[in-house]
């Protein structure tokens, strides 16, 4: 297949400039990157990609512009671009235009920085987090409650300008106001933040003595919180802009609120169910009947069996807790714990020894349990 033509691909004119072809360039490979175009269109996006680097290699160097108009693609090799020589300088630009293509790719990601008009470095304010801690029903119930967190206020004495009254910012030297430096390594040229005005494009010769040459003034606010019923331990409520400010005019960060549930004193939360244990007298699990237990909401009755033994759980349906993403709530389990009596009397000892001798002489059918636990020890022992 015929290769285009390379101001046809880029979309420029024959007689266009250098600055036109570059930003050309940058328009398309921002567009058909490969990390922004995944999924059914990503190999035409990398194919054009890889077409409209190949064009911007030639026609970002002189000499091979010159050849190209000349005598076309024949005029031309693509992979002397890489080599040294001739292709040298073109590939310096090339680097140096693909470099500032990555910032814009990626530098508003994650917190990076972008330019804002007057060249300044722009950058997001940093995420804040604050661990608010609740207790089970608050969580299963929901809440509405207030924190304070720190926030800036704009600086009265400087009006936020950072300069001592009847003074001002002066541009910085180094980076000549725009709050980047360029690096060469080698063919590739690096921007980063002034290190000098630390992106803010100015110098203050004499900061005000309010703010220390900030602009704003560290305070504290407070922020209504809305606890969403069903809540978990872990799980984070983002309030956004009420992270740190940005930079150079640059967005705010987000509050993170996470969670923490305090230990409940008898229920314990597995997801949307909940766990608790029962202890039951000695007598109650023998003779069977209807004992009361706790929920959330208030109390509920359970029908113990006769005989019932240590460990036995009993399931609540629609007792736990009704999840944030929950269609329905959980249950409730309630295990069984099965308690022996203390602190005996002599008449309570004497009934016991004649219960104990009464439910010896009656055989094994009252201690199904230890027969067969008997049984499997004999036979470990054959």
């Amino acid at each position: 297949m015929a290769k285009r033509d390379y101001y046809e691909v880029l979309g420029v004119a024959k007689n266009a400039s250098e600055e036109d072809i570059k930003k050309a360039y940058r328009k398309l490979a921002m567009k058909y990157h490969p990390d922004r175009n995944q999924g059914d269109g990503a190999k035409e996006a990398e194919d054009k990609f890889k077409e409209a680097k190949e064009a911007y290699e030639m026609l970002s160097d002189g000499q091979k512009r010159a050849a190209y108009d000349q005598y076309g693609h024949a005029g031309v090799d693509p992979n002397q671009g890489f080599r040294g020589g001739p292709g040298t300088e073109g590939f310096g630009g090339f680097a140096e235009a693909f470099g500032d293509i990555f910032g814009d790719i990626f530098g508003q990601q994650g917190g990076g920085g972008r330019r804002a008009g007057g060249g300044q470095q722009v950058y997001r304010g940093s995420d804040l987090s604050y661990a608010m801690e609740i207790s089970l029903e608050e969580a299963a119930r929901g809440k509405e409650t207030q924190i304070r967190i720190p926030s800036w206020e704009g600086c009265e004495t400087c009006h936020g300008s950072g300069a001592k009254p009847g003074t001002s910012a002066k541009s910085c030297g180094s980076c000549g106001g725009t709050g980047t430096v360029h690096m060469r390594q080698g063919f590739f040229s690096i921007q980063q933040t002034c290190p000098h005005c630390h992106g803010t494009g100015k110098i203050i010769p004499e900061p005000c003595t309010t703010c220390n040459g900030a602009g704003k003034i560290k305070k504290t606010k407070t922020l209504e919180v809305k606890i969403p019923a069903g809540i978990n331990e872990g799980m984070r409520i983002r309030s956004a802009g009420n992270g740190e400010p940005g930079v150079n005019g640059g967005p705010s960060g987000d509050l993170y609120i996470e969670i923490r549930i305090k230990q409940h004193d008898i229920f314990e939360r597995d997801g949307d169910d909940l766990h608790c244990t029962m202890p039951v007298s000695m007598t109650t699990a023998a003779l069977g009947g209807n004992i009361e237990v706790p929920t959330l909401g208030g109390k509920a009755e359970i029908e113990l069996p006769e005989g019932t033994q240590h460990g036995k759980t009993f399931r609540l349906r629609g007792k736990g807790i009704k999840g944030v993403r929950s269609s329905y709530p959980g249950d409730l389990y309630c295990h069984i714990s099965i308690e022996t009596p203390v602190k005996l009397t002599e008449h309570q000892r004497k009934l016991l020894k004649e219960l104990d001798k009464s439910l010896r002489d009656g055989g094994e059918r009252h201690s199904p349990n230890a027969k067969s636990w008997t049984d499997r020890v004999k036979d470990l022992f054959k």
